[in-house]
């Protein structure tokens, strides 16, 4: 497997460009190069497997890595076919635009074929995708990648609602707790809070990796499960798994508190202990019913957001999912609504790794027939039964976000003095005074006020309650739309100063101590 295109000529495009490689990317490159296109596979990350499968590096020394992780035999077998293929990995590539060309198109919306595509060369090339190396952009040399169609397989974040006290050393992310168990336990008394299914796996893995979990408690419950008993036969894997996870609690005497949520955090320097209320169906807390438990650290988390910066910038249509997060809108064959891009996995609505890998497939496929001009594969055998798959997990993926959808009253957890914007260090109070007292009834206007939101993470955690806050409490928990941004994370001033028609290699044409980097609506502090 190549691991750079020094080998191609320097305008010569790709036939498709795959960006993340966790479950969904490394599906699609494996099977767009096994159909004979030529695949640049770029991740932020040195390792594939992306989230779902983050695993130790080698100086670790992790015996069986495949225990730290669910379906390791699914991963396997990609990273296999990856090795024997022909796919270009460029790890530690942190994509933060990607640029549509003007390139001859047939009437049909094909691209020629390879061999007119040689003959075409740099004009064949449909979009540009730019990256700056290091897994957080910190190496700051500029790459372009050229290529006659791209894949966004771009994942996730976790969604984070604030109460007080969640800046505490000690609180992490629920799928962040997860990851870390790689190499060291969050603490060794963990409560886990939040909603939805991650939950369960997350403290069934930090209780068999030696740890005290006192509770696992959940806002939401569990009975919506049972309101759409078609969609839990048809997906039995899932009930399988949570009756598995759940006899792991079992054993290690883990209490579930359903209905119920961590409302604040204790301790000076780091958690020392949790206050847990019961919620009403709003998710409000009930007077009088907070108990508090002793942990010297909280795992949180509720839920997952597609991470769709770099399709909502290219105009890109989206759909709002179930709970209330927004997830791009896709055809049938995992196009979007911009012609030329397609997508898989998270960025098209949470489903989970076996979910991505069919969507990955699929997407390559319908990419292969696209660049050959070949006619649209609908009624291909394969294809047809990929898309039975992937409909069978995407109905269990729409309940299990309803079912654990955010209530509109949980910014009842939140006083004044609580921190909203973590970056910038914004209060609740100076949102609700943005609002209150300067009419601000939207994200972006509270942003303009306070800051809220142009810190490094550009919103990413603390989008959801400056929105809720902004439309009015126990409204919203999202943006009325996604942002439309023209960079999809900070960038270096060097790197952007650097972006000229040259050779995609060309190096930068800034020093290397440039310091300053350049976020999408950021605006200059008072005095500056």
């Amino acid at each position: 497997m190549p691991d750079s295109p020094s080998d191609r000529g320097v305008d010569e495009p790709y036939d498709l460009a795959v960006i993340g490689a966790g479950c969904a990317g490394l599906a699609g490159a494996v099977t767009a190069s096994e159909q004979g296109l030529s695949v640049a596979l770029l991740d932020t990350a040195g390792r594939i497997g992306g989230q779902f499968y983050r695993h130790p590096a080698p100086a670790v020394g992790a015996v069986r890595p495949e225990a730290l992780h669910h379906d390791w035999s699914a991963f396997a077998g990609l990273r296999c076919r990856l090795e024997a293929s022909d796919v270009v990995h460029l790890a530690g590539h942190h994509v933060w635009t990607v640029e549509r060309n003007d390139a001859p198109e047939a009437a049909d919306g094909t691209y020629p074929t390879s061999v007119d595509a040689q003959e075409a060369g740099e004009a064949d090339a449909r979009w540009t995708v730019h990256a700056v190396t290091g897994a957080d952009g910190d190496g700051e040399r500029p790459v372009r990648v050229r290529a006659r169609a791209v894949l966004l397989a771009t994942g996730a974040y976790e969604r984070q609602l604030p109460f007080p006290g969640w800046t505490l050393p000690g609180v992490v992310g629920a799928a962040g707790a997860q990851a870390m168990l790689r190499l060291v336990l969050p603490g060794r008394r963990v409560v886990v809070a939040g909603s939805g299914p991650l939950l369960l796996a997350v403290a069934a893995s930090l209780a068999a990796a030696g740890a005290s979990v006192p509770a696992v408690v959940e806002a939401s419950g569990y009975l919506g499960y049972a309101r759409r008993p078609r969609v839990l036969a048809a997906n039995p894997q899932k009930p399988a798994e949570a009756l598995l996870h759940g006899a792991a609690l079992l054993r290690h005497g883990v209490r579930l508190r359903v209905r119920s949520a961590v409302t604040e955090v204790h301790g000076t320097d780091r958690v020392e202990a949790v206050t847990v209320s019961r919620l009403d169906r709003d998710w409000r807390p009930v007077r009088g019913t907070g108990r508090r438990i002793a942990c010297d650290a909280l795992a949180v988390g509720h839920g997952l957001v597609p991470q769709t910066e770099l399709a909502t910038s290219l105009g890109c249509a989206t759909r709002r999912t179930p709970d209330g997060t927004y997830a791009l809108a896709l055809d049938a064959l995992q196009q979007t609504s911009v012609p030329g891009l397609w997508a898989a996995g998270e960025t098209g609505g949470i489903g989970g790794a076996q979910l991505a890998r069919v969507e990955g497939e699929l997407a390559a496929i319908a990419v292969a027939a696209r660049v050959r001009g070949r006619p649209e594969p609908a009624r291909d055998g394969r294809v047809r039964e990929l898309q039975r798959r992937r409909e069978r997990m995407r109905a269990f993926a729409g309940v299990m976000a309803a079912v654990h959808a955010p209530g509109p009253g949980w910014t009842a957890w939140l006083d004044d003095a609580t921190e909203v914007c973590r970056c910038e260090e914004v209060p609740a109070g100076a949102v609700r005074e943005a609002v209150d007292a300067y009419g601000a009834r939207d994200a972006r206007t509270v942003k303009l006020l306070t800051r809220a939101g142009m810190g490094w993470c550009q919103g990413r955690v603390c989008g959801a309650a400056v929105a809720c806050l902004a439309a009015g409490e126990g409204t919203s928990t999202v943006p009325p739309s996604p942002d439309r941004r023209p960079l999809a994370g900070p960038v270096p001033l060097g790197v952007l100063g650097s972006v000229d028609p040259g050779p995609p290699e060309a190096p930068p044409a800034v020093p290397a101590e440039q310091p300053d980097t350049a976020r999408p609506d950021d605006a200059a502090r008072p005095g500056e």
